[in-house]
């Protein structure tokens, strides 16, 4: 296999990614969307990834951090499987937000940013999911639940475990 045909990401991720960056009038523009599915699969933005994403744009590694680091959504460390977000901002705060925040971390026994000794889970306070009509929100992955109350934070963890469960270990 040729240096050019090596990847990190399987022959999908990498089949979408010659696609995006043939869609874009700059390849450049692609970088966001590059380093969200690359994140989904790989798990963070590790060297590795970084380099890769870079190579393929024709950009440095250096340009891709500089966008990268911008961005909250992005990580640079290993997330739980299920990563979940709790968004503390103005509407979410007057209705709950951080009693359901502080909630998770008593549960789950991390704070912000931890991820749990099995890798299941991870916690994050962040700003805004936009979903201030619903609030207080959090988001699992991609999964958003609305209108919390603290009871429901027990069902909620109880589901994702389950599911991790079924998934099999990490």
């Amino acid at each position: 296999m040729s240096a050019e045909a090596m990847t990190l990401f399987s022959p999908e991720l990498a089949a979408r990614f010659d696609a995006l960056v043939e869609r874009y009038p700059v390849r450049r523009s692609a970088l966001i969307p590059m380093l969200l599915y690359a994140q989904d699969e790989v798990g963070y933005l590790s060297d590795a990834v970084i380099d890769e994403v870079a190579r393929r744009i024709g950009i440095t590694p250096l340009d891709v951090r500089n966008v990268a680091t911008y961005y909250s959504m992005l990580r640079f460390v290993p997330a739980g499987r299920y990563n979940i977000q709790v968004c503390t901002n103005i509407s979410c705060m007057l209705r709950g937000g951080y009693r359901i925040f502080e909630q998770f971390q008593e549960r789950l026994g991390i704070g912000h940013k931890g991820v749990t000794a099995d890798g299941v889970f991870s916690l994050e306070e962040v700003e805004c999911i936009g979903a201030c009509c619903w609030a207080p929100a959090i988001q699992v992955n991609y999964d958003f639940h609305d209108e919390l109350t603290e009871e429901q934070v027990d069902a909620i963890l109880d589901e994702y475990r389950s599911r991790s469960q079924k998934a099999g270990s990490r």
